[in-house]
């Protein structure tokens, strides 16, 4: 089948690599030419443009955009409507919201013009291991590019899940568990790390728990590499970015009244993560300051000193204010 993916970042690249192996002809294009130029090289048809592109696909032409949610994305989408004829297929990869896809569906409806959202799911392993798909759009266009969907997932590794919207919705909240599971695992080994026994082989735990715990996971794989690579994560800041899915796993919770507190903890710790210092912790050491005279963070080693003097441990000392 011949197609065209448009952005050819980590996983667009990858995605034509595994679909030339698959059989397919790609044309591509990306704003950075030298990355077609990469692609031609591996068997890929190379456009200097989206004009270009949308000339040497073949009737129905499907567009496949692994583009950044947002802008980039809808600015590609307006020129390629311009481009395209009715009965053509538009498909976003990216992780755009899916009330977007709902508008974008109906626009480009009234042009002719078919449109279907893609949650794709794998990352940088997704060239070996395949890459989970959830489509949303017409079930007529999903039985189409199904054998597209085929040699990009492993075995039953993709879904249609309903009307438009329904794959990047499906998504976010995978995204969302996601946060949830990681926040977790980050959690526990920090607790580990704390406690007596936190001179143990993370990495050698990590591979432990992989083999019939009922935590393990793909997750847990990847933090078994990590802790190989860096064991106490020294060369790593932990300073976490949200993509946005997070937050609208967190915002729908909210609309549809269903209770998502893992989600939104782990959301709002990674907040938290990029913040050198955290207003609302000062808050909270000035209050208990103020009711209860416990010390601020200037003042710990004089504390310190008092309680010993006193014979007092810390946790005594905690005992006897236990409004905090």
């Amino acid at each position: 089948m011949r197609i065209s993916i448009v952005g050819l970042g980590r996983m667009g690249k990858n995605m034509v690599l595994r679909l030339i192996k698959g059989g397919h002809e790609i044309v591509v294009y990306n704003r950075t030419l030298s990355k077609v130029h990469e692609l031609e090289a591996e068997g890929a048809i190379g456009a200097q443009s989206l004009a270009e592109l949308v000339e040497k696909l073949t009737v129905p032409r499907v567009v496949w955009l692994m583009l950044p949610a947002g802008s980039i994305t809808d600015e590609n989408i307006t020129e390629l409507s311009s481009l395209l004829s009715p009965g053509d297929i538009i498909i976003d990869g990216g992780n755009s919201y899916y009330k977007t896809d709902i508008i974008r569906y109906n626009t480009l409806k009234e042009r002719g013009i078919r449109y279907m959202d893609a949650g794709v799911s794998g990352g940088i392993w997704g060239l070996k291991n395949g890459y989970c798909t959830m489509i949303g759009g017409d079930e007529k266009d999903f039985r189409y590019i199904e054998p597209v969907l085929k040699s990009l997932a492993p075995e039953n590794g993709y879904m249609y899940c309903g009307n438009a919207g329904a794959g990047h919705f499906i998504k976010m909240v995978h995204n969302g568990i996601e946060y949830a599971l990681m926040e977790a695992y980050g959690e526990g080994f920090e607790l580990i790390k704390a406690s007596p026994y936190g001179a143990i082989d993370l990495s050698g735990l990590s591979k432990l728990w992989n083999r019939g715990s009922v935590v393990r996971s793909w997750l847990l794989e990847l933090l078994e590499s990590a802790f190989e690579k860096d064991p106490d994560l020294s060369s790593i800041k932990g300073y976490v970015e949200d993509s946005g899915e997070g937050r609208w796993t967190v915002q729908e919770a909210i609309e549809l009244g269903v209770g998502a507190t893992s989600i939104a903890h782990a959301v709002f710790k990674r907040f938290q993560s990029r913040q050198a210092e955290v207003f609302s912790n000062k808050v909270l050491a000035a209050l208990r300051n103020e009711f209860g005279g416990h010390a601020v963070a200037k003042a710990d080693e004089e504390i310190r000193k008092s309680i010993s003097g006193a014979g007092l441990t810390t946790h005594a000392r905690a005992d006897e204010n236990r409004d905090i």
